[in-house]
């Protein structure tokens, strides 16, 4: 029978185990070291490439953003928006 029945019929179950006490692990703390600024070399910085295009995807209509998005290396779905259309090219452009 169920836990449930038995309390309808009036059986005394065992109580539910207690729960496990929770023991707290100390933290450990690192401390980072300590970089002496004349020993950094200043001249390896990475720059990022940054994309600019001439192409406005707000004046494209869906048809043309999927032909350039294939031109790109994206996939993209003509039955989604083309709001979304153009925020999915957005996406993957600053992605990469």
């Amino acid at each position: 029978m169920s836990r449930f029945g038995d309390l309808m019929r009036g059986k005394k179950l065992d109580p539910a185990p207690a729960p496990a006490p929770v023991v707290e692990k100390p933290v450990e703390v690192v401390e980072s070291p300590i970089v002496d600024e004349d020993t950094t070399n200043y001249e390896e910085v990475i720059e990022e490439e940054i994309y600019e295009s001439d192409v406005s995807f707000h004046d494209m209509s869906k048809k043309e953003l999927e032909e350039y998005g294939r031109t790109v290396g994206i996939e993209l779905d003509r039955r989604h928006s083309r709001k979304r259309l153009v925020q999915e090219l957005e996406e993957y452009l600053a992605d990469s």
